[in-house]
């Protein structure tokens, strides 16, 4: 009896397949384009390693890749519209091809070496000109024309893509058509032994021709497999659901000849942020603070400042409290729902100054947070100290998740000496500062959820110095467990 298979966890078995498979080596060309390249290639790049399937380079200067340079590569992906590369790295990516390995060329790649103007988009000509770079074109399947009929796009719009080849490996298992927002591209020029995949119908209502138009084909070029998607105009394009997954789906194809990844893309962790709370107040801080969590997809930041912090229970919907804060009192059913949250098993990332926090709270700080800086003598422990503007090298003294390919950060910022630190936490990172204790990132000893201290963030050298942003949104994601 055949046993079915539910089309998720197809999807699944199918993509646990493809990362036990070796990686495919994938070089990116790009750098020139009259696409913003500066976007675009990063978010390609993007989907290769979310699919699990690539290991990914970029080449920003292709006239220099020689022989060697794609020696140990299984695909080129061409997200790139400029000047001539140069015999040696034409040589090079056509015996590549013809080898038999694999290449991709998104969007306006069929532009390229058309002979039409260098860097040109069909409308605005730059006067400049090469001469076509024929074997390309023929590797490649098509190109750009000026002679009727002339190649062009419509103004952008929704439309919808239809396979015309199903059974072909890349479109396999895939819905019969996908929606898009992009440019429609007509009238390429499309070369003998192209093997369209998908059309679009292209509207005369729109500005289009009225025919169905290639936007996804393959060619075989000697030994090799080309893979062409003429969607893609801008990010925005290739966040569509449709051009993810069969551009990294024809990726595979190209550079093995087989399909193993489902017909979308796995969402990626990023989708479903963490869930921060940043908890401020009772000490002066600099704005540049909130700098720190910028530009971080994988978090969701709310700011909830005392005297409103913890004035809930935040337990479902907080996964990481974070604290920059200074406060030595709050109410008992405050404190109840703080600690309600750490034995939750949520986790807490504790900066800079919110070591001094609650020093009459023995069980914060000997328990939980694994450290105390004190504002006053006392139990023969003298006043801890602080000095500004003092310049550390701060670089990790064990192996853990948090520092693990970190690199050492050097930074002018607040030390704090005569602090206590319990024998219970794991010192992650060391000052070489002699105004400093020495220990300046740990592990507290809590052991219902993860907690994180981390000495450095005084004032705005610090918030933008790209090592300490990174230091703090991995100790984040560790402290949510998304980290490992």
């Amino acid at each position: 009896m055949r046993k079915r298979i539910f089309p998720a966890l197809a999807a699944a078995l199918l993509l646990a397949a493809a990362a036990s498979a070796a990686p495919l080596k994938a070089l990116i060309f790009t750098g020139q384009n009259n696409h913003d390249w500066r976007t675009t290639t990063p978010y390609l790049k993007k989907l290769l390693l979310d699919s699990g399937r690539f290991d990914v380079r970029v080449v920003e200067e292709p006239a220099g890749a020689t022989a060697a340079t794609l020696a140990a590569c299984d695909l080129i992906v061409v997200d790139y519209q400029g000047t001539r590369w140069g015999e040696a790295t034409e040589r090079a990516v056509l015996d590549f091809v013809r080898s038999g390995k694999g290449l991709v060329a998104v969007h306006g790649a069929t532009y390229s070496f058309s002979g039409l103007d260098i860097l040109g988009d069909g409308h605005r000509q730059t006067g400049r000109h090469e001469p076509p770079w024929k074997e390309y074109i023929a590797m490649l399947g098509g190109t750009w024309v000026l002679d009727a009929p002339k190649t062009g796009h419509a103004p952008r719009h929704l439309f919808t893509v239809k396979f015309t080849g199903p059974d072909h490996p890349i479109a396999r298992g895939m819905a019969p058509s996908f929606q898009v927002n992009d440019e429609l591209y007509h009238s390429i020029r499309i070369q003998p032994g192209v093997e369209v995949l998908a059309t679009a119908y292209d509207d005369p209502a729109n500005g289009g021709t009225g025919r169905d138009e290639p936007m996804l084909w393959t060619v075989k070029y000697g030994n090799g497999r080309v893979f062409y998607t003429a969607l893609g105009h801008d990010v925005a394009a290739m966040q569509e659901p449709g051009f993810a997954a069969t551009f990294v789906r024809g990726a595979e194809w190209a550079g093995s000849g087989e399909v193993s990844l489902p017909a979308r893309p796995p969402e990626p962790r990023a989708d479903k942020p963490v869930r921060v709370e940043l908890v401020t107040g009772g000490h002066p801080h600099d704005p540049d603070i909130y700098r720190v969590f910028m530009d971080r997809p994988g978090l969701l930041v709310n700011v909830n400042p005392h005297p409103a912090a913890y004035e809930r229970d935040f337990r479902n919907d907080t996964d990481v409290l974070v604290l920059y804060d200074m406060v030595q009192d709050i109410s008992e059913q405050r404190r109840k729902n703080l600690q309600s949250f750490l034995e939750s098993g949520k986790g807490m990332v504790v900066l800079h100054h919110a070591l001094a926090d609650f020093n009459s709270w023995p069980w914060w700080y000997e328990e939980v947070v694994g450290g105390k800086y004190f504002l006053k003598a006392e139990d023969g422990h003298v006043p801890s100290k602080y000095r500004h503007d003092e310049i550390e090298y701060v670089q990790a003294t064990a192996q853990h998740p948090i520092t693990r390919g970190l690199s050492p950060i050097h930074v002018k910022d607040e030390t704090y000496k005569d602090k206590w630190i319990s024998p219970k936490a794991k010192v992650l990172m060391r000052s070489d500062n002699p105004n400093d204790d020495g220990p300046v990132v740990w592990i507290g000893p809590w052991e219902k959820s993860r907690v994180v201290y981390i000495e450095l963030g005084h004032d705005h050298v610090t918030h933008n110095n790209p090592g300490y942003q990174e230091l703090v949104n991995r100790a984040i994601l560790w402290a949510a467990g998304r980290l490992e």
